[in-house]
């Protein structure tokens, strides 16, 4: 069935936001609230990060509306949530695949490509340990995508099956326990470069580390 953003209103309370990539502005729907996402028994299981423009989603939008187009690179998102930073890529001319596992994330991923007009942009469903995804990426980026340990492995093998030959992994996120021994792990394969960025508001500010991962 084709997606109907008049559905989608009618089955989603959501509140727009907007991010201004130079002279342009493109808004994105939330949710206004999470609580029918969350698991009542289980909080912390399907926990919705997807609902929420984290600041490493920032970083990543960021770094990915400053690289030079290239319509041969194929990029692979993973982890898209609301696609700020793959709409962004879309709209500033890259070639990029979308992706989520939640049917909700997917929902809003496709009434935010509509609302900046890339309807014709590839979204797809992908459940990192069991992908059924064509092709490989000259790039595949994410943002806060290691958060738990259970995914360490499943990111690896996901690596190693679509990454195109010397191609690159462009990851954000702030350094917790999962990070730390996701990118040991992920050096015996990988030459790490880190890049901190700070980002300031008015009530606090966070930092945010840009990992890039190129092949040995």
């Amino acid at each position: 069935m084709p997606f109907s953003l008049e559905q989608f209103l009618c089955d989603y309370d959501t509140e727009t936001f907007a991010f201004k990539i130079g002279d342009r502005e493109l808004h994105f729907f939330k949710p206004k609230t999470i609580e029918r996402f969350i698991h009542r028994d289980d909080p912390m299981t399907e926990f919705p990060m997807w609902a929420k423009f984290w600041e490493a989603s920032v970083v990543l939008t960021q770094h990915m509306a400053g690289l030079p187009v290239d319509t041969r690179r194929r990029i692979l998102e993973l982890g898209s949530g609301l696609g700020v930073a793959g709409i962004v890529s879309a709209v500033m001319g890259h070639c990029i695949t979308l992706t989520e596992r939640n049917p909700d994330a997917l929902n809003f991923l496709q009434a935010n490509a509509g609302i900046n007009g890339c309807d014709r942009i590839a979204i797809h469903y992908l459940d990192w340990f069991h992908p059924q995804l064509e092709g490989r990426f000259d790039l595949i980026v994410g943002s806060e995508i290691v958060y738990q340990h259970s995914v360490i492995e499943a990111l690896e093998a996901l690596f190693k099956k679509h990454l195109a030959p010397h191609g690159r992994v462009v990851l954000t996120g702030r350094v917790r326990t999962t990070e730390t021994r996701f990118f040991e792990r992920m050096s015996s394969s990988f030459n790490i470069r880190t890049k901190k960025h700070t980002l300031r508001s008015e009530e606090k500010s966070e930092t945010v580390v840009l990992f890039e991962l190129s092949e040995k």
